[in-house]
């Protein structure tokens, strides 16, 4: 049976963070990689630009072979983990193959939600997961005429405007009141859906889809408001949800992922998890949420993989918070921190909203503080607003300034704390 000192289950961006992060304190200890895709890692942020053929297929891959082997870790490729045995240190993949591990990461992210849609389970529909899974919609594309996006959240809305692009007629069908829900508020929303409406594309919000049929290629959708949408392809993009079923049996603690604490550590003695899979502290108040972002899957790596060898500098999570950038028809929007529905008297909210300029930015204050920023088609540096937020930054005078000239205070407080 292979033995690794370190062996990390997930092959993206918080497990690849987490590998880097041990070979800085660790050196030669022994590092295995399982992956349960046929390539070497790559971004899931990179699908709808392969689907759009912004991105070549052989050209997204964050690592190959030669960055392995420099680094010294063992990189395993279709090996989809089934079973985790924390007494005995071992896991076991689809293919029966064991692993021995004494320090282990889970990092196998998330899978595709399938919504509780009568008939859906019967019928054949593209979603985003993988690079297989992009490669197939491209394919279909070809070969459709109309098509049906279910769900307006990010990956639901940058599918809709990439079908759209390659000349296909999209009905975008969203269960909530607006597009990109928990993304963005109400106005924002309504801009981007106005857009998207005037590049032809039908958005349908507040609308659930009761039962789905296909026949001969055709798609039917009956919605609860009594209408239909029909297309002959459909696209399924409602949400995720961590791939945690390998641990039934484990003793190991979920919940709607796995719980984690601030080091990534699960409830197991040498058992640690990160990204879209871990269950972490909110940054806003002490209680635990998935947070399946990018920024959020490295950050969380890299604590894992520190507290993993050892690190004795390593800081805490300091906890999770929304981080996302959304680029659609050569407008650009971000969101970051509190941005969702707030109520007045907690808060103090500064917004500039030009809607026949196809502008907004909004910045969010609590007391002395900078807890929330987003914007479509602004001038401001989101990275920085983060770290602005993230570091808890006292303002104090700067505050009102920050209001008024948001993209140069910003900056200028950024290198006070950087010296």
């Amino acid at each position: 049976m292979p033995q690794s000192k370190y062996l990390i289950v997930g092959s993206s961006h918080a497990g690849l963070s987490a590998l880097e992060t041990i070979r800085l304190s660790d050196p030669e200890g022994g590092i295995t990689l399982l992956s349960e895709e046929s390539t070497f890692p790559y971004s899931p942020t990179i699908l709808p630009y392969v689907v759009s053929g912004k991105a070549k297929p052989e050209r997204v891959f964050l690592r190959d072979e030669e960055t392995f082997k420099q680094l010294g870790v063992t990189f395993k490729m279709n090996s989809r983990v089934v079973e985790v045995d924390p007494k005995k240190h071992i896991v076991r993949v689809e293919t029966g193959q064991t692993w021995e591990y004494e320090k282990l990461l889970l990092a196998t992210g998330g899978t595709p939600n399938r919504p509780n849609i009568e008939g859906l389970e019967t019928v054949s529909y593209h979603t985003l997961r993988s690079l297989h899974d992009a490669n197939r919609l491209r394919a279909s594309i070809k070969k459709a005429r109309e098509g049906i996006v279910l769900g307006a959240g990010l990956i639901g809305m940058h599918v809709a405007e990439n079908l759209a692009k390659s000349g296909l007629k999209i009905t975008v069908i969203e269960a909530r009141e607006q597009v990109l829900p928990g993304y963005f508020d109400v106005k924002a929303a309504d801009m981007i859906a106005k857009l998207f409406s005037q590049e032809g594309i039908q958005i349908l919000t507040g609308e659930k889809v009761e039962r789905v049929t296909e026949r001969v290629g055709r798609y039917e959708l009956y919605l609860s408001s009594g209408g239909t949408v029909s297309g002959d392809l459909l696209f399924v993009s409602t949400g995720t949800k961590p791939r945690i079923e390998y641990l039934n049996g484990s003793a190991i603690a979920v919940q709607d992922g796995i719980l984690v604490s601030d080091q990534m550590r699960t409830s197991l003695e040498g058992v640690w998890a990160a990204g879209d899979v871990a269950q972490a502290r909110w940054f806003f108040g002490n209680s635990k949420k998935l947070n399946p972002t990018l920024t959020n899957a490295v950050e969380q790596g890299r604590i894992a993989g520190g507290d993993m060898a050892g690190d004795p500098a390593l800081k805490p999570y300091p906890g999770g918070m929304v981080a996302n950038t959304y680029r659609f028809f050569d407008n650009s929007a971000f969101a970051i921190g509190l941005c969702g529905p707030l109520t007045e008297d907690d808060f103090e909210v500064n917004q500039i909203f030009l809607p026949s300029s196809f502008f907004y930015q909004k910045l969010v204050f609590k007391d002395d503080y900078l807890v929330g920023a987003f914007g479509i088609n602004t001038d401001l540096d989101p990275g920085i607003l983060y770290q602005l937020i993230r570091r808890r930054v006292s303002l104090g005078k700067e505050k009102s300034r920050l209001s008024a000239n948001p993209l140069e205070t910003a900056r200028i407080l950024m290198t006070q704390i950087w010296r």
